[in-house]
């Protein structure tokens, strides 16, 4: 099957709410490329949207190693990190971000959050 229908379905169960389902076609568009960037960041997605964490981690640290210039990966990334307490990993991944974009506002709002005195 053509990659790009296993993740456009995949996209469209996520959307849906459908998460079981878009796990599945993001794992079988892996099965056919395992470096398919944008299904392991999609799966990462989902799988924190189902409070499956390490899992979330793993698939999004995959995509940002298979796309290390891919800001929105490493956002996401960083968001992960942060919601999960894992401060010193977010402060990287949102260092990183500025670096490739001193700008980006995203990054720079939450760095100054983990930053803040207790």
């Amino acid at each position: 099957m053509d990659a790009n229908a296993f993740m456009e379905r995949g996209l469209a169960f996520k959307i849906e709410g459908r998460y079981e389902e878009a796990v599945v076609e993001f794992e079988q568009l892996l099965e056919e490329d395992p470096n398919a960037c944008d299904a392991h960041y999609q799966l990462g997605l989902v799988h924190g949207f189902t409070g499956m964490f390490d899992e979330s981690i793993e698939e999004l640290q995959r995509a940002s190693t298979l796309a290390p210039t891919r800001i929105d990966i490493r956002i996401d990334l960083a968001l992960t990190y942060t919601m999960l307490g894992m401060n010193s990993e977010a402060k990287e991944e949102f260092e990183e971000v500025l670096r490739r974009e001193p700008n980006n506002k995203r990054a720079l709002e939450s760095l100054d959050f983990l930053t803040e005195p207790a």
